[in-house]
């Protein structure tokens, strides 16, 4: 594909902004060509500038992004970026391509470009024109106390499933966030493994195991029975 795909974030977080931005910059596809805190500044954008993707925040002051797209007589494609589940009813009657759940992930980012080339009936992106694929992230932003927290895992000791939400245990701190551990799973590197149905372990950090536990220091994890099995072959090998 020679034309580049031209895409603006809308996002009243600084940090959310810079999470796109950098799974934005992975595809020789895409060009941002610009960010904007809230709807009126991308209005304007949009106006005077061919836009081939927004990827928009559902609430922010004054306009939400949902107002915003209503107000869009043609309005480009759509993917609403959000930590609400509560709206995706209402962004799919607007025929959006996407709605992505924040902290938003490199493997869902690509699933949602890979929806919108689908739609416009270009040739199916590939993840070897990804820059970098082979290299796993080496960090993620996770929703705590209304604010996104960096979290570097190759820190993380391990991470404990209490009802609907995580605990990720760090060396000195905990950080929690609503999530359900088998989602959890998904965003983190294959260097983590399951190891209980409430628990996963970074595996870097184990100092030793038995075929009931395992240890992280003074630290023991439960293995669970349905996961002993699995878990052996991989520590044993």
């Amino acid at each position: 594909m020679s034309k580049k795909v031209t895409c603006i974030v809308v996002d009243d977080e600084p940090l959310a902004i810079e999470l796109l931005e950098g799974h934005i910059r992975q595809f020789t596809q895409l060009e941002l060509i610009a960010t904007c805190w809230n709807a009126i500044e991308a209005f304007e954008i949009v106006k005077n500038t061919p836009v081939d993707i927004i990827f928009l925040d559902i609430q922010m002051p004054g306009l939400s992004g949902i107002q915003f797209v209503k107000s869009l007589q043609n309005p480009p494609a759509i993917i609403f970026t959000t930590a609400y589940r509560e709206y995706a009813v209402e962004s799919y009657e607007l025929d959006v391509i996407d709605y992505l759940l924040k902290p938003i992930t490199m493997d869902r980012f690509f699933k949602s470009i890979t929806k919108y080339f689908d739609k416009i009936g270009s040739p199916t992106i590939h993840k070897e024109s990804v820059k970098a694929t082979v290299v796993e992230d080496e960090y993620m932003y996770v929703n705590t106390n209304r604010k996104y927290v960096k979290i570097t895992f190759e820190e993380v000791l391990y991470v404990e499933s209490i009802k609907d939400y995580v605990r990720i245990h760090l060396e000195n701190e905990s950080i929690s966030t609503k999530d359900k551990i088998s989602l959890f799973e998904q965003k983190v590197p294959s260097y983590f493994m399951r190891v209980h149905r409430s628990y996963m372990v970074n595996t870097h950090k184990i100092t030793s195991y038995t075929m009931q536990d395992i240890e992280i220091g003074a630290i023991e994890i439960p293995i669970g029975i349905s996961y002993k099995k699995l878990v052996m072959k991989i520590l044993q090998k």
